[in-house]
């Protein structure tokens, strides 16, 4: 759900009092929210305040850092909502941690893997991989997004330029995000090797994930998604809210220093990534178990 134009806080207001009517016309039994975005905070909130129980699906993530709107959606939501359907052990010990107690905590799985493994066969490759003369294990993609990557153009440029001289001699595939477009063509980086693509559908872009040597990104979703897959990823953060990508999983966090990816590179090409393992319950069968934890509330 969401809203356009405006402000922030009159999308965020908007979401509010639409979905506030949307309950009185439903009248529903409880409220599920998902993920982390502003509009699983807002209707947490509204339904809260209706006396309608709450139930997060991904309750309990996270990554530590307050200076991402991420969290603060989270650490909200998870302040007032009645039951949480979590993803991994972690994030069952930061809700005890916070006082939530056993009972409202249900452990289920990933509704993202879930999402994946019914897709898997359906994944379609993109219009642009035969035109690059890409194949399979044989180039990289990278996604950026998050402020600390792309807001400062020299820093940006410095990135870029060290993902691309440390890949020799893989082809570097970017989906370019909105956020990213604006700075990317003010920079004018061009290199040979740097293909900078549209955003790409979930089905192509898991295409060509899944058939990547590699994933550099700054996302928390696509780490997820890279393990099940049993992709190497290098995710260019300080924290993340998903660590049994890496503990358990394919991922690596290498900082936002763009000096730490060249080593990581050298790892890679030198096939000395670590094999990695999936996570606990990430099998496909999360939306069952949350069906039959919410029949039995």
């Amino acid at each position: 759900m969401g809203a356009g134009g405006g402000s922030q806080a009159e999308q965020t207001a908007a979401i509010m009092m639409g979905y506030e009517k949307c309950l009185k016309d439903s009248k529903p039994d409880i409220c599920i929210v998902v993920g982390d975005v502003t509009s699983t905070m807002a209707c947490a909130i509204v339904a809260k305040k209706a006396m309608i129980k709450v139930a997060h699906v991904e309750g309990g993530i996270r990554s530590g850092d307050i200076a991402m709107p991420e969290e603060i959606n989270r650490i909200v939501t998870d302040s007032i909502a009645d039951y949480f359907f979590t993803t991994s052990d972690t994030a069952n010990n930061n809700l005890i941690g916070e006082g939530k107690s056993e009972d409202q905590i249900f452990f289920v799985g990933n509704t993202m893997i879930d999402t994946l493994k019914k897709n898997i066969g359906r994944l379609r490759k993109p219009e642009f991989f035969d035109d690059y003369g890409l194949q399979v294990g044989n180039y990289i993609v990278m996604t950026l997004h998050r402020p600390a990557n792309v807001d400062e153009e020299e820093n940006l440029k410095i990135l870029l330029n060290e993902v691309v001289s440390s890949s020799e001699p893989l082809p570097v595939i970017f989906p370019v995000h909105p956020r990213t477009a604006k700075i990317l063509n003010q920079l004018g980086v061009q290199h040979k090797r740097l293909h900078p693509v549209e955003p790409l559908g979930y089905l192509e872009f898991n295409y060509l994930v899944k058939n990547s040597k590699a994933v550099i990104t700054d996302s928390g979703g696509i780490t997820e998604e890279t393990t099940v897959m049993g992709i190497p990823c290098m995710t260019l953060r300080d924290n993340t809210e998903r660590p049994e990508t890496i503990t358990i999983g394919t991922n690596e966090l290498l900082g936002t220093d763009p000096k730490a990816i060249a080593p990581a590179m050298k790892k890679l090409i030198a096939g000395q990534w670590k094999q990695g393992d999936i996570p606990a319950l990430w099998n496909g069968k999360a939306a069952e178990r949350i069906v039959e934890a919410l029949l039995n509330l």
